[in-house]
């Protein structure tokens, strides 16, 4: 077998997109019923948008994935521009809001933001990797959408659980 080709990952790749795409799913029915308490913070609607590029992002790149006979490096490029686009998502809105106050806002900034770089550099990586003929992407591709879903699922809380306090 071809060592760039997914057929090994298929399961897996399979699996991630049906999961993405229910989650986001759920996530606009979440934001829908919540709408009001969302936009009533911009900041929650940041994160909204973030959750929603990390899934969509995700069973986008899974599915290009499952593209039979696709040269590898034109899978590398499609993760190493989805992880940059993922990435973009994922930071900026959260590198220029206003610091918080006290050490306990600031560790409510650290942790979403450490999630949103382990999310999206390790797909980055894969892309770069695959591009220079290295199978071993596949599995910083993983980590990265494994890490995608842990962010949206923080996001998802505070949009779901944290509001209502």
């Amino acid at each position: 077998m071809d060592a760039f080709a997914t057929d090994s990952w298929a399961n897996f790749l399979v699996a991630e997109t049906g999961a993405a795409a229910a989650l986001s799913g759920l996530l606009f029915v979440a934001v829908s019923i919540n709408l009001a308490r969302v936009l009533a913070y911009p900041v929650l609607a940041s994160r909204a948008a973030e959750s929603l590029a990390l899934l969509i992002g995700g069973m986008v790149l899974c599915s290009l994935g499952l593209v039979p006979a696709q040269p590898r490096w034109a899978l590398g490029g499609e993760y190493l521009l989805g992880g940059a686009t993922m990435w973009v998502f994922a930071s900026l809105h959260r590198l220029m809001k206003p610091r918080p106050a006290g050490a306990d806002r600031i560790w409510k900034r650290i942790v979403p933001l450490l999630l949103g770089q382990a999310a999206t550099l390790p797909i980055i990586v894969a892309g770069a990797l695959l591009i220079a003929g290295n199978a071993g992407g596949f599995y910083w591709f993983a980590a990265g959408v494994v890490f995608a879903f842990l962010a949206a699922a923080l996001n998802a809380w505070v949009l779901l659980v944290e509001i209502m306090r």
